[in-house]
C-alpha cells in the first residue's frame, strides 16, 4: 500500500496550487481574512466542507455533476461500487484528471459487517484492483455501505474509513428543497456531506448547495484535502465522520 503521508502531502500541493487561482475557485480569498499557512503556500481560512457521492458512477448523471462541479471550481469525493465502474471507466479517469477523489464502497454494494474474510478481500480488494488499473494507485479510502461495519471490518479495512455528518436521505425522495434545506442548515466547518450521484434530483441538491455554501463563504475541498488542512493524518481502520478545526 502507498504510504498515506505521501498522499497527504500530494493533497497539501494541490491545495498550494489552487490557492494559485483562488480566484477561480475561492472567489473570497482575497477579502483580507485570515489565511492558513499550508506547506509553503496560502490557502484561505475556513469554513470547509467535503461533498461526497455513493453508488455511482452512473452514465446519465455523473457526467451532468461533474460538468457542473468543474464550472464552480469545486472538487469532490466519489465512493464508487465496482460493478458500475464497469463500461463507466472512462468517467472514473475523468474524476481523477479533474482531482476528485475516488474511494472504496465495495464491488456489489455489500453490507461488510455480514461478510467472512473472504467475502470483505472480495468485496473490497476487487474493486480497489480495479480502480489501481485504472488510475495508477491503490490507496483508496473505504466508505461501508450503509455505514454497517464492526470491529473484523476495520481491522481488515487496510484504508482509513470515512462515514459523514450530513445526510439528507437523498435516497427516501426526489425533494430537491428538502435536501437542500437539510444539508444548508446544517452545514458546519469540517462536514463530510453525503449524497448519491445517481439520482438527477441529488444532483441538483448538489450544484445547489454548492452555490448556496459557497456564497456563505464556505469552501468545497475533497476528504483528503480537509485531513491536510487539518493537519491529520488518516489511519488505516479508523472511522471518520467529520473534521472540525481544531480547539483553540
Amino acid at each position: 500500500m502507498s504510504n498515506w503521508k505521501t498522499r497527504l502531502e500530494a493533497g497539501a500541493l494541490a491545495l498550494a496550487m489552487l490557492a494559485l487561482a483562488a480566484a477561480a475557485y475561492w472567489p473570497q480569498a482575497g477579502s483580507g481574512a485570515d489565511r492558513q499557512v499550508l506547506g509553503a503556500a496560502k490557502i484561505p481560512a475556513g469554513p470547509y466542507v467535503a461533498l461526497t457521492f455513493d453508488d455511482g458512477p452512473k452514465a446519465s448523471t455523473t457526467p451532468v455533476l461533474l460538468d457542473g462541479l468543474a464550472q464552480r471550481g469545486v472538487r469532490a469525493t466519489f465512493f464508487v461500487i465496482g460493478e458500475n465502474v464497469e463500461g463507466n471507466e472512462l468517467l472514473l479517469q475523468r474524476m481523477e484528471g479533474e482531482g476528485h477523489q475516488i474511494g472504496l464502497h465495495t464491488y456489489h454494494h455489500k453490507m461488510l459487517d455480514q461478510l467472512n474474510a473472504a467475502g470483505f478481500y472480495a468485496e473490497v480488494d476487487q474493486l480497489r484492483a480495479t480502480l489501481t488499473a485504472l488510475v495508477g494507485r491503490e490507496d483508496f479510502m473505504l466508505r461501508p455501505p450503509y455505514g454497517m461495519m464492526n470491529a473484523a471490518t476495520q481491522a481488515r479495512a487496510a484504508a482509513p474509513i470515512v462515514l459523514w455528518s450530513v445526510d439528507p436521505e437523498d435516497w427516501s425522495d426526489r425533494n430537491t428543497s428538502r435536501q437542500v434545506a437539510a444539508i444548508v442548515d446544517k452545514a458546519q466547518d469540517g462536514d463530510i456531506i453525503l449524497l448519491h450521484d445517481i439520482y438527477p434530483s441529488s444532483v441538483d441538491t448538489a450544484l445547489q448547495v454548492v452555490d448556496a455554501l459557497l456564497a456563505r463563504g464556505f469552501h468545497f475541498v475533497t476528504v483528503e484535502q480537509l485531513f491536510a488542512i487539518r493537519g491529520v493524518t488518516p489511519e488505516n481502520g479508523k472511522v471518520y465522520r467529520r473534521l472540525p478545526p481544531p480547539r483553540p
